[in-house]
C-alpha cells in the first residue's frame, strides 16, 4: 500500500491506473498544506518530508508542470496558477505567431518514510503546443499538448493510453522500480 498525498482527483486516476499494473494498491490522502516556492523537485522533496512526519508514515506526493522553452520555460513552477488564472486560452494567446511550440511537461514524485530523508523521482514527456485545445479528456494544459508521435493531444487520449508514455507515468515508473528492488520498510 502506497499513500499518495494530493488534493489532484485526476492525478490520482492516473496513479491507480498505472499501481494496478504492479498489484500495488493507493491510498489517497487530500493533506492540504502550503507548498514552498521553487522547483518541482523542491515542492516534492518539502511536500513528501512534511506528509510523512505529518502521517507518520510512508508517502509520496507529485508536483507537476508544462514548461514551454519559447516563454522560456513558462509558466513551469507556476503551472497550477497559470492553469487558474490564464487558462488555455491564454497560453494560446502567449504562443500566437510563435514558431517554436516545443514543451515538456514534468513530473516530479518525492517519496519519503518516517525518519528518514526523501527522494524524488523525475518524468518528462516531450510535445508540442497546439495551436488550439483538442479534445476534452484529462485535465488541465492536456487539450493544448499535442504528442506528435501519437498525433493527438493528451486531451485526446484516454487515460490508459496517456499513461502508456506520460510525463506522469515516467516519474511513478521510476518510483515503483526503485520502491520494488531497494526500498525495505
Amino acid at each position: 500500500m502506497i499513500t499518495f498525498i494530493t488534493g489532484n482527483k485526476h492525478k490520482v486516476i492516473e496513479a491507480e491506473s498505472i499501481f494496478k499494473n504492479y498489484d500495488i494498491k493507493l491510498e489517497h490522502i487530500d493533506l492540504g498544506y502550503m507548498e514552498p516556492q521553487g522547483t518541482l523537485e523542491d515542492v516534492a522533496l518539502f511536500g513528501a518530508k512534511y506528509a510523512s512526519r505529518k502521517l507518520n508514515k510512508s508517502v509520496i506526493v507529485e508536483d507537476a508542470g508544462l514548461f514551454i522553452r519559447a516563454l522560456k520555460g513558462f509558466p513551469g513552477v507556476y503551472s497550477h496558477y497559470v492553469q487558474d488564472t490564464l487558462g488555455n486560452q491564454g497560453i494560446l494567446k502567449l504562443m500566437e505567431d510563435v514558431d517554436d511550440r516545443y514543451a515538456e511537461f514534468r513530473s516530479v514524485i518525492g517519496f519519503c518514510a518516517p525518519n528518514s530523508e526523501p527522494k524524488i523521482f523525475l518524468g518528462k514527456v516531450n510535445g508540442l503546443i497546439s495551436t488550439e485545445e483538442r479534445g476534452n479528456l484529462g485535465f488541465a494544459f492536456d487539450p493544448i499538448f499535442y504528442v506528435e508521435s501519437e498525433g493527438k493531444t493528451f486531451g485526446e487520449l484516454s487515460t490508459e493510453e496517456k499513461n502508456k508514455f506520460s510525463h506522469r507515468k515516467n516519474s511513478l515508473n521510476k518510483f515503483i522500480k526503485w520502491y520494488a528492488s531497494e526500498y525495505k520498510e
